[in-house]
């Protein structure tokens, strides 16, 4: 390509026959919803951990058991200590996202979900029988982590593997959409807890963390193994069948028939090769997409949004606002009605132009957080500056509403669609894992930052998202409506991103109408009324 490419007479995108077939094969039925809702309670209990623990520092028997010193006005926390607590559930999971994918290959995606959700109990047990020591209840979250990490990895693995095409990518951001409700409920059990004069105040949410692991754990078990997990270990007839099934469909449907040989094919070709070997994605044929995933799950943290969740009731409380838990509750309800839009954006829009918008959304918002939380809200007397709280506020709305429309459900669609299956295990702990390296990262420096250079900390998040758009435009391919398989082929003959939302599956381009608006030349950028974001 030059730097004005030639235009050339064509048509739009056309499906082949096969494709349209295939497609109109394919139903929406009741048991693959059910699967994706099911593995989604991962995602709500990975939101629910993480939204109530910044309520629990308002909290006055929370505050006179872990506090550091009560200064006549309410219980301190310092910024090492309230930093640890939060940070190390992320910790935690960090390290339980590098271990899963070994037990997602070893015992099944199946197995390696139920048993990440009941260890995670053991750390909410721990968490309960804290009394004085704030290091018990901070180990007791390094270890509930652990188990959120791994369900962090296994469950977007399992809905993607197991999910028809046509439904592939609302189900897997239906592990946003429950983080999000998790954070809501969360935020409106600390509401009508936080008045309690006794511990029942933050022990009751962390209890009832229980129900959400025992749903999950034994929920799981009443659904069909992964159908590319259970071909690849032998198990063909249960894997045409879970296909069948999930689709609606015969055993011998053609739809079905064609992906069996899709999945056979790919795990032919991996055969034929060398033995695999974990650090194989960092080879020449396998980096670029490892650092793609790597890029959008640690993108995902550096947009900002945890700096609301972790640390809404403190900001809002700087605010001058009396009930800053009124405040989480309006920004979690943002969150989720978002997230549900963002479901119909992730079947309806594509990926690459929803995350360029979303980031670029971002980007806004954080700097007229910034320039108005640092100029125009007064310091000392918050309340003095109303008008200015009600700005950061709603911007804060607006950054919500952008992130859990795109960057919120989008990130874990397209991670889960990048890998080959033979590495799509380790590959996906890395990138997940580097979601909560971040994670652990703005939790411990957060209040540190913050402390000391207030609102302008809002321009490190706008400089990450202007940048995260950037690469998303440069890099990430248009992978909506296609097989597993077929993403792999694109990957594999280099399919330009730019152009990754024309290509058809006999490996050519779709081109243009020959009377689409004239193409508009611009440095390098083409443009057209076809064009790709």
């Amino acid at each position: 390509m030059g730097l004005f490419p030639k235009k050339s007479a064509a048509t739009p995108r056309t499906q082949t026959q096969n494709e349209i077939d295939l497609a109109a094969e394919q139903k929406v039925t009741f048991r693959a919803v059910f699967l994706g809702v099911v593995a989604s309670v991962g995602g709500f209990m990975f939101g629910y951990v993480s939204g109530q623990i910044s309520g629990f520092f308002d909290m006055p028997d929370f505050g006179r058991r872990f506090s550091d010193y009560y200064d006549g006005n309410g219980y301190v926390f310092s910024a090492y200590r309230q930093g640890v607590i939060v940070a190390l559930l992320p910790a935690g999971a960090l390290l339980g996202s590098l271990v899963a994918g070994k037990i997602a290959d070893s015992l099944g995606r199946r197995i390696a979900i139920s048993a990440s959700a009941l260890f995670s109990c053991i750390g909410t047990i721990i968490e309960i029988t804290s009394t004085s020591e704030w290091a018990q209840f901070a180990v007791g979250r390094l270890v509930t982590g652990v188990g959120i990490g791994a369900l962090s990895v296994v469950v977007p693995m399992y809905q993607s593997e197991s999910a028809p095409a046509i439904l592939r990518g609302i189900l897997v951001s239906c592990y946003q959409l429950f983080i999000t409700l998790g954070i809501w409920t969360a935020e409106m059990i600390n509401y009508g807890t936080h008045e309690l004069s006794n511990s029942g105040s933050w022990r009751i949410p962390n209890g009832i963390s229980f129900l959400w692991a025992l749903i999950l754990g034994g929920g799981i078990l009443l659904l069909p193994e992964s159908p590319r997990y259970a071909y690849r270990v032998g198990r063909v007839d249960e894997a045409r069948n879970t296909i069948a099934r999930l689709a609606g469909l015969e055993p011998t449907a053609r739809s079905v028939n064609m992906q069996i040989d899709e999945i056979r094919i790919k795990l032919e070709e991996e055969k034929a090769g060398a033995d695999t070997k974990w650090y194989e994605i960092f080879g020449k044929s396998l980096l670029r997409r490892t650092l793609i995933g790597i890029i959008l799950q640690s993108g995902q943290q550096l947009t900002g949004a945890n700096f609301f969740f972790y640390y809404g009731t403190t900001i809002f409380k700087a605010t001058g606002l009396e009930d800053s838990y009124v405040t989480q509750i309006i920004l979690g309800s943002v969150n989720v009605g978002c997230t549900v839009a963002g479901l119909w954006i992730v079947k309806n829009v594509g990926r690459r132009k929803a995350l360029i918008t979303g980031a670029l959304w971002m980007t806004m918002c954080f700097l007229i957080y910034s320039f108005v939380g640092r100029f125009v809200l007064d310091p000392v007397n918050p309340a003095s500056t109303p008008a200015a709280g009600n700005v950061l506020i709603v911007f804060s709305c607006f950054f919500i509403v952008a992130f859990a429309t795109t960057w919120g459900p989008l990130v874990w669609a397209v991670v889960a669609e990048l890998y080959p299956a033979r590495y799509r295990a380790p590959a996906m702990a890395l990138a997940t894992s580097s979601n909560w390296m971040w994670n652990f990262l703005m939790s411990l420096f957060t209040r540190p930052i913050t402390d000391s250079i207030g609102y302008f900390y809002g321009l490190v998040f706008a400089g990450c998202c202007l940048a995260l758009a950037a690469f998303v435009w440069l890099f990430v391919i248009e992978s909506k409506d296609r097989t597993l398989e077929e993403i792999e082929t694109m990957y594999e003959q280099k399919v330009s991103p730019r152009h990754s939302s024309r290509w058809q599956a006999d490996g050519h381009m779709g081109q243009r109408d020959h009377e689409e608006k004239p193409e508009i030349h611009s440095g390098s950028a083409t443009t057209s009324t076809h064009g790709d974001a």
